[in-house]
């Protein structure tokens, strides 16, 4: 275990003992995490109307709330806990706003949108258990190193290899040439790897 998953675990013993500063901290370490979930479902003209800030900050609110739901000990069993509540809070915006504003967004929707602002999300099934919580570790962990990156260059990375767009897609929602955000992500990409070889 790193000294990064000591520090959570411990927060998590000081949190279940009813230490609320303990519970905010650990919320603040996941922000990055929680905001890389919410961007996977918020983004296009439903991110000008939703804003990811207001999922995260509803998702800390049924944390505290529900904290003493949570029965686990370690780092991997919180991150799960904390995913489900964020991901059912995310898909209650989408469903809703949508629900409300179809037509608008329907006339609004881009043509080269290829994925519906209302997708659903996947099974929890899909993954073994042991693959989900290797897959939550690195993504908190990628998450917050992203965080790190300027904006510019964290949208594309995530963009690119988050959500698998191709590049001329990303040039035109950056408004920039294809060239230039070539040379974006190959930045974005090796600043990513310094922070982690850094963090390592």
């Amino acid at each position: 275990m790193n000294q990064s998953d000591c520090v959570v675990e411990q927060l998590i013993r000081r949190a279940r003992r009813g230490d609320r500063e303990a519970l905010g901290e650990l919320l603040e370490q996941h922000r990055a995490y929680l905001r890389v979930l919410a961007e996977r479902h918020i983004y296009g003209r439903l991110a000008a109307r939703v804003d990811a800030s207001d999922v995260i900050q509803q998702t800390c609110l049924s944390v505290y709330g529900n904290f003493d739901k949570f029965h686990g000990e370690q780092k991997a069993e919180f991150v799960a806990w904390l995913r489900r509540i964020h991901e059912q809070n995310v898909q209650n915006v989408v469903r809703k706003h949508t629900q409300v504003q179809k037509r608008a967004l329907s006339r609004e929707q881009p043509r080269d949108d290829r994925q519906s602002e209302s997708r659903q999300f996947p099974p929890a099934d899909q993954t073994t258990a042991s693959q989900r919580v290797l897959g939550d570790e690195r993504a908190v962990r990628l998450a917050r190193t992203l965080e790190r990156l300027p904006d510019d260059q964290r949208e594309v990375v995530r963009l690119r290899h988050l959500e698998g767009w191709p590049l001329a897609r990303i040039a035109g929602h950056i408004d920039r040439s294809e060239a230039a955000t070539i040379g974006l992500l190959k930045r974005g990409m090796r600043n990513l790897r310094k922070h982690l070889l850094d963090d390592e």
